[in-house]
């Protein structure tokens, strides 16, 4: 169930179009931002780590989910 709903996420046009926008716009503001600004580009660094962080997780749920099915086939009473 878990692993599906992920999945979903995943394949969701809303939830790619957001992840895609948010980088974009996070890359644009830290390539404007000035040479002086260093925390504010260190603060754009954190969100786009951030941003890939959240992604990551989601793909997590889905490849754990693969491994439990995997695991149960082949040692079903472990």
């Amino acid at each position: 169930m878990r692993e599906e709903r992920a999945k979903d996420l995943l394949r969701n046009e809303l939830f790619i179009e957001a992840f895609d926008v948010l980088e974009k716009e996070m890359i644009g503001m830290w390539r404007q931002s000035g040479a002086q600004d260093t925390d504010q580009r260190e603060a754009f660094w954190l969100a786009l780590r951030l941003l890939e962080r959240i992604k990551s997780h989601v793909v997590s749920i889905v490849e754990t989910g693969k491994i439990d099915k995997i695991l149960d086939k082949q040692h079903p009473y472990i």
